[in-house]
């Protein structure tokens, strides 16, 4: 066992001009957007929203009248992937869903 008066030495760490530069780029956001059409009830419509994002009565009932006063109402804003999955649902209960890219 050698000991030694001597203390450890600490290498600097890298200085940040020479730290490996990362670009993070975030992903595209896609709104999903349903539409007023006049086939639908108001109450199915509160009801669908309800089934697909699982939201309150409150706030299912508060974009369906968004969608009945103002023609349309902005319901999520998700990746792609998510955002085309939700339009898909909205359909299949025969609501005029689409999808936008996010500015």
């Amino acid at each position: 066992m050698i000991l030694s008066s001597d203390p450890p030495q600490v290498l600097p760490g890298p200085s940040p001009a020479s730290a490996p530069c990362i670009s993070l780029k975030l992903e595209d956001a896609y709104l999903v957007v349903c539409w007023d059409d006049p086939v639908n009830l108001m109450d199915y419509v509160t009801h669908v929203f309800q089934k697909v994002f699982g939201w309150s009565q409150e706030r299912a009932h508060r974009h369906m009248l968004e969608v009945h006063e103002q023609g349309k109402s902005i319901l999520m804003r998700e990746s792609l992937e998510k955002a085309e999955h939700y339009v898909h649902q909205l359909q299949c209960y025969h609501l005029q869903a689409t999808l936008e890219k996010d500015a």
